[in-house]
């Protein structure tokens, strides 16, 4: 009985995972859409972290300790998790914004998705957590996928190319630490109350960004606020504690892994949302990716973190 709830329990957690990262792989293409009006990296990113801060508040207020399972919350952890917040999240995005003024969407994901690696390895040298033969292999199926899909792609947007994806690869690693951060402390502490309080510092630090910035909010067409509100709602609030619940369930390292999916879904969602070309090398790709991430969903060895 008590293999077959973890197995239960590992299922739920890799189909969180898959669906948080489809979600947060959408963000890009609403990006892009919204790019095609006149605002600035920050501005955009004010409008999501505004339309999502009233409904993290909400949801870490009515949910706040219900489970007697969650340990007491320290200062020592409050302050982990609104660092992780505000270098994890909220540097993280807004590097990641800026970025895609400079790559396609799918260059973007190709970029951004490096952080698994950078999860394993951080993970590695950090905590010493051994890494599996089988999370190896997942990982470079993945990569060989990603690589396989987007090897005829045009992913460049102008001739600042190196400048957005230094940028995109900054995000990724500053991403890495939330998700090893999570992976430990959203088990002990519960994974609402550690995804509200990490997003509250992030959409509270971004808000403090726009008004030193000199930015606004307001005057903008209907239209970016529609991109704001689908940005905060679909593929930021919802993935967020999608992920965070996938995190703890099944572990930071595989966790990560499973979000190779992301870049196969922006793959389609370029082909039928940005009419992008999406031929039979890309689909190859992106069978080895699936592949990747059914070894580590049917996986009963990964390493717990």
């Amino acid at each position: 009985m008590p293999d077959l709830a973890e197995d239960r329990n590992r299922r739920t957690g890799v189909l969180l995972m898959l669906l948080g990262a489809i979600l947060f792989s959408f963000k890009a293409i609403v990006i892009k859409l919204a790019y095609q009006y006149d605002i600035t990296s920050i501005s955009l990113l004010g409008l999501r972290m505004a339309f999502a801060l009233p409904l993290f508040l909400l949801i870490g207020f009515f949910r706040r300790e219900r489970s007697a399972t969650n340990g007491p919350l320290s200062r020592a952890d409050a302050t982990i998790i609104l660092l992780l917040g505000v270098f994890g999240y909220y540097l993280a995005s807004y590097t990641d914004f800026l970025g895609l003024q400079y790559l396609s969407a799918g260059m973007e994901r190709i970029i951004l998705f490096v952080y698994p690696t950078l999860v394993l390895i951080l993970q590695r040298i950090i905590f010493k957590t051994a890494i599996k033969p089988v999370q190896w292999l997942a990982t470079g199926l993945c990569y060989c996928g990603i690589a396989l899909a987007f090897s005829s792609s045009d992913f460049s947007v102008g001739n600042q190319f190196t400048l957005g994806a230094g940028l995109v690869f900054l995000s990724a690693f500053l991403y890495s630490f939330y998700v090893i951060g999570s992976g430990r402390l959203a088990p002990r502490l519960g994974t609402v109350r550690f995804t509200s309080l990490a997003l509250i510092g992030a959409s509270v630090a971004v808000l403090f960004h726009v008004y030193l910035s000199g930015n606004t909010l307001f005057g903008f067409p209907w239209q970016l606020y529609a991109y704001g509100v689908t940005l905060a709602i679909f593929c930021t609030v919802i993935p967020s504690y999608l992920v965070t619940e996938g995190v703890r369930r099944i572990g930071a390292n595989d966790a990560a892994i499973l979000g190779a999916i992301g870049p196969v879904a922006t793959i389609v969602l370029e082909y039928f949302v940005l009419d992008e070309s999406l031929n039979l090398v890309q689909g190859l790709g992106a069978l080895l990716v699936i592949v990747g991430v059914v070894i580590i969903g049917r996986s009963k060895t990964a390493v717990r973190t």
